[in-house]
């Protein structure tokens, strides 16, 4: 198939979750056996990373803002094979990828950036590949960037039910600290403290309410005790004014909630001049339904 125009740079947004509980394993026998089962609210914001893809004979990769392998290693490269052996095409593409988010952050970027790589692919081939089922296979955070937008998603992340959040508004703290993903499960698992689902409409009525919101994140039981800067970013924010601070995902990313956005940049602002050496952003959440 002959590809298309080369396309602008693509916006591979950041993720929070507000809130997340992992309900246990799936047990052996059952599809997905052995991953885990996830119960949470995630929302896309207005910062992230960004991707350019232009039609070339053969797949490339290069990595501008991080020092990230170009090859197999990286969820990019792995989705865009993945996406030109499904449409099996003899064509391939020239993939740029400006890392503007810290890695093993807990704030999806990884997996947005392999989402988006496949919607940029669809977009220049159209051979009409079945996108979610590339995507679970790559990760369980990847299907919701798909299209994203506030949104329930549950099972090992492959079922997304929209949800009709009002805008929130956040301040996002990274001390630093690159927190693995595997580790923060294998923590969890090491303790079993699994948690029933979120009272999503408790979590939703105090959005809409400005109140505190009524959630947790499982995996901040095994991450805190073996990380103490992340609770001092939870508390950092929290002192600052701002309500409902969480660890998003495995971490290490905290974020709290500002009363809008202007409050959300003159806290970002204050305290990135505190802490001049920590990735310190104001984020909305970003998207359509």
């Amino acid at each position: 198939m002959t590809p298309g125009t080369p396309l602008p740079h693509d916006f591979a947004p950041a993720k929070i979750n507000l809130g997340l509980s992992v309900l246990g394993v799936v047990p052996a026998g059952q599809p997905y056996a052995g991953y885990h089962q996830l119960h949470t609210l995630m929302v896309p914001l207005d910062v992230g990373d960004d991707l350019s893809v232009t039609p070339s004979p053969a797949l490339s990769l290069r990595v501008e803002g991080a020092d990230l392998p170009t090859d197999r290693r990286n969820l990019v490269y792995r989705a865009a094979r993945a996406y030109l052996d499904a449409a099996r095409t003899e064509g391939g593409a020239e993939i740029v990828l400006t890392k503007r988010l810290p890695l093993a952050s807990g704030l999806g970027g990884g997996s947005s950036d392999a989402a988006t790589t496949l919607l940029a692919l669809e977009r220049l081939y159209g051979a009409g590949v079945d996108l979610p089922a590339l995507a679970v296979r790559l990760g369980a955070d990847v299907p919701f960037f798909l299209r994203p937008g506030p949104a329930l998603v549950e099972g090992i992340g492959e079922r997304r039910t929209p949800v009709p959040l009002p805008p929130v508004h956040t301040v996002l703290f990274n001390p630093g600290t690159a927190v693995s993903a595997a580790d923060a499960y294998r923590w969890l698992d090491d303790s079993a403290h699994f948690t029933p689902p979120l009272d999503v409409e408790a979590i939703l009525d105090a959005v809409r309410g400005e109140q505190t919101l009524p959630y947790l994140n499982t995996l901040e039981t095994g991450v805190l005790p073996r990380h103490p800067e992340i609770a001092a970013a939870l508390a950092e924010l929290a002192a600052a004014g701002l309500h409902s601070p969480l660890m998003s995902g495995s971490g290490s990313t905290c974020f709290a909630v500002a009363q809008s956005r202007e409050h959300a940049e003159e806290v970002a602002e204050r305290l990135r001049k505190r802490h001049p050496d920590h990735w310190i952003r104001a984020g909305s959440w970003w998207g359509t339904l």
